[in-house]
């Protein structure tokens, strides 16, 4: 079992920065690769962002792609998302995820944090 715990969300104007991190326990977090998700009210989870387990690679959604940077710390357990140039369109709640694989689906994760909103004021 791994836990996960998400913070750093919160209310920024257009354009302004945040960054999310999410804390694991449990299980060797070091062996998990770790994405970020979002979901929007009324629409569903969709993939943000992805990292490998070494954290020698990563990928992302075309949507985030230049402004969003994922980055993890396997020393200190955690997996963070830097948040550049937010949107509007932005505004969801986080959850990040680990799983076995570096995938962008969200039955490819069998762990899950709880969320974080953040929210993006025009």
């Amino acid at each position: 079992q791994v836990q996960l715990v998400e913070s750093g969300g919160g209310l920024v104007q257009a354009g302004g920065s945040l960054r999310l991190s999410c804390a694991a326990s449990g299980r060797t977090f070091g062996g998990y690769a770790m994405g970020w998700f979002r979901q929007a009210p009324g629409k569903e989870r969709e993939f943000v962002a992805g990292i490998r387990w070494a954290g020698d690679s990563t990928f992302y959604a075309d949507s985030v792609k230049g402004r969003f940077t994922i980055s993890r710390d396997n020393a200190k357990n955690t997996v963070y998302l830097q948040m550049n140039g937010l949107k509007p369109e932005d505004t969801a709640v986080y959850y990040c995820a680990a799983g076995t694989f570096l995938l962008s689906t969200v039955r490819g994760y069998d762990y899950w944090g709880q969320g974080t909103q953040v929210t993006v004021s025009s």
